[in-house]
Parts: structure tokens; C-alpha cells; sequence
């Protein structure tokens, strides 16, 4: 089977940049979650992280 060009491409940028493409898989997986799946109680335990991480951001 031949490859896309594109697919090609992008395999070759996902190996160069192997921690950015982490980064982007990772945000894309807990914006779905928050967005489609998340109940009242993930949300309020995803407040208390989001804000003990900005304070951490900010020292």
C-alpha cells in the first residue's frame, strides 16, 4: 500500500520533534475529556489542579 505524502510528512515531523508532538497529543486528549466526557466531580478536582499548577507557574 502507498503512502500519502502527507502521512509521510508528518511521521517524519512527529519523529523529529518527538517531545512537542507529546505535548500536542497530550493537550488534545484532556481538552476531548473535558469537553465530551468529564462529570461535575472530574471538573471540580481539574479546578483544584489547574489552579495549584498556575501557582507553581507563577513562583
Amino acid at each position: 500500500m502507498e503512502k500519502n505524502s502527507q502521512t509521510e510528512a508528518n511521521k517524519k515531523w512527529q519523529d523529529k520533534n518527538r517531545e512537542k508532538a507529546r505535548y500536542l497529543r497530550n493537550r488534545s486528549t484532556a481538552r476531548n475529556f473535558v469537553k465530551k466526557q468529564a462529570t461535575l466531580d472530574d471538573i471540580k478536582e481539574l479546578e483544584e489542579l489547574i489552579t495549584n499548577r498556575k501557582e507553581e507557574l507563577n513562583k
